[in-house]
């Protein structure tokens, strides 16, 4: 009787278990049908962001759901003593990120879209691209890495009341005239990397104004160029450039959620030379990589910002008012709508990590037990969790370049630790891990220095990948709670993409504003988790801060001598 029991009952679950699996399948066939309808009646959103290593295209759908991807990798150059990308590795690397998307969605959908319903574009920001009347390029781009433009950022800030970031565009321009570069005369326009791509897309010389704010500064009350600067910049230059007006040179100012032009036949072409894709496609303003970074973090709300943590890193808090007095360790950018920023970008990251790791997976090979370096990160993360709160009195510095924040020009990455330190495993990683947090950490104590109110920060990056130590271990360097979630992973070619979609729901059904778009519609069942500082974690990193402050002489002196 048993037997016949237990018969019926897995014929039953075998039933059940068929039911559950064709249920699913055609839900899945359900969905699949429904973004084939999507991508064919061009009710999606396409974005592309140039980062300094990858440009990733990303297409997402009206729930603002990944739909397909595709990428394209590069390097920039060092010629002549300047980094830089050419002008063709710009035009091939869209070519190749937009076909790579194109094929995803073919191998996904089995078809091949013509138009979307939004593009947006991104790039990384701050540089120099200086074009003459013909929109020829008179001298080769300058990136955000090269660091010539000292006395031009110094007088500037001296001028304005207002720092100018080494990095910025006017620094890259003011330097030029001071050089008596033989270019300079034949400006008509200089731009960012974002900037340029959109005027090949739609023809049109616009910039968002996050990435207008690294550019020039801007004036939150009227989301444009600060007037008064404007003036004193032509007074300036007006001795060696007479009749100059700066305002002529720049791109003109949008905000999250105008339309910034249309997909034009030529950057169709541009885009797809198959001659699939078809113009007449809105674009949003064009933004940079701190914007879109923003964006896919929700943070553009006052009291609100966020970390990305890479080959560099810089936090972006949201301000609730103007600061008091300038700083050079902060930069005053926008978010896409306009709200004033403080970012403390540093130029070195997580780099020095993975070389630390990569050496590590290279002793675990020799023993004989080689390892994934996903699996060598995470042993080595895990265990510093097991470290002195303080790192036991070790010293690390992830100096592989310059760093303007502490006053360095070059960096040499340093490990540091005195006879009585307790060298461990565990304290080892601890003190690596701070010290990708250390420059940021000096940056955000000058914030705190401002009465700047934090309520919580959002960190995305590979850096958070090992759940609960980096995040942890943040939380204690800022001294606020530290927030992780899934959408950060995705990036700022979707975030640029959300840009795109939020500008054609702002056409369609009216304006909500950027926050109440990102709060309502894209956020509003996003999966977080929040750690707060851990008090023990928190005075052990004030401690350790202490000595990577008073350290930084010995980074100094390897500079000079090594």
């Amino acid at each position: 009787m048993s037997a016949n029991i237990e018969s019926i009952k897995a014929q039953d679950d075998a039933r059940t278990s068929r039911a559950r699996t064709e249920q699913l399948a055609m839900v899945q066939q359900d969905e699949a049908t429904g973004l084939r309808e999507a991508i064919t009646s061009g009710r999606t959103a396409l974005g592309i962001e140039l980062g300094s290593t990858r440009i990733k295209a990303c297409l997402i759908g009206r729930d603002h759901a990944v739909i397909a991807s595709g990428s394209h990798e590069w390097e920039n150059q060092l010629v002549d003593g300047v980094w830089t990308y050419s002008l063709d590795a710009v035009r091939e690397g869209l070519q190749d990120s937009f076909a790579d998307l194109m094929a995803d969605v073919d191998q996904r959908y089995g078809i091949r879209p013509t138009t979307f319903g939004a593009i947006g574009v991104s790039a990384m920001m701050h540089g120099y691209l200086a074009f003459d009347a013909a929109g020829d390029l008179l001298v080769p781009f300058r990136t955000w890495r090269n660091t010539s433009t000292g006395p031009a950022s110094a007088e500037l800030t001296e001028l304005f009341g207002y720092n100018i970031p080494l990095r910025w565009s006017i620094a890259h321009f003011y330097q030029a005239i001071l050089d008596d570069e033989p270019h300079v005369p034949d400006v008509a326009h200089f731009t960012t990397l974002a900037g340029y791509v959109h005027r090949l897309l739609t023809g049109r010389d616009v910039l968002g104004v996050g990435d207008a704010s690294g550019m020039f500064p801007v004036d939150p009350e009227t989301r444009q160029y600060d007037a008064r600067m404007l003036d004193q910049f032509d007074a300036l230059v007006a001795g060696r450039r007479p009749g100059l007006k700066v305002t002529e040179l720049l791109p003109e100012v949008l905000p999250a959620g105008r339309e910034a032009g249309r997909l034009t036949a030529e950057g169709a072409a541009l885009l797809d030379p198959t001659g699939t894709l078809q113009p007449g496609i809105p674009l949003c303003p064009p933004e940079g990589d701190a914007g879109t970074g923003m964006v896919a973090t929700n943070s553009v709300a006052p009291r609100t910002g966020n970390i990305s943590a890479g080959t560099s890193i810089f936090a972006m808090v949201v301000l609730e008012h103007p600061l008091a007095t300038v700083h050079h360790e902060l930069d005053l950018v926008t978010t896409p709508a306009g709200d004033l920023v403080a970012m403390v970008h540093c130029n070195n990251g997580a780099s020095e990590l993975g070389a630390w790791a990569d050496m590590f997976g290279q002793f675990a090979a020799a023993l004989g037990h080689r390892a994934r370096q996903d699996d060598v990160f995470g042993a080595l993360f895990r265990a510093a969790l097991e470290g002195d709160a303080d790192g036991g009195g070790l010293l690390a510095y992830n100096y592989l370049a310059g760093e303007p924040i502490t006053g360095l020009e070059e960096g040499r990455p340093l490990f540091v630790r005195t006879p009585g330190s307790r060298l461990t495993l565990a304290n080892f990683m601890r003190t690596q891990i701070y010290g990708a947090f250390g420059t940021l950490a000096l940056g955000m104590r000058v914030l705190a220095g401002e009465n700047v109110a934090i309520d919580a920060m959002f960190a995305h990056g590979g850096i958070f990948k090992t759940e609960g130590v980096a995040q942890r271990l943040l939380a204690a360097a800022v001294g606020a709670p530290v927030a992780v979630g899934e959408t950060a992973s995705e990036g700022g070619a979707w975030g640029i993409a959300v840009l795109a979609a939020y500008m054609r729901a702002a056409s369609e059904q009216g304006d909500p504003g950027l926050g109440a778009y990102l709060g309502e519609r894209v956020f509003a069942d996003a999966a977080l988790d929040v750690v707060a500082p851990d008090p023990d974690d928190a005075a052990g990193f004030a401690a350790y801060l202490e000595r990577y402050d008073a350290g930084l002489a010995v980074e100094r002196a390897a500079v000079e001598s090594i």
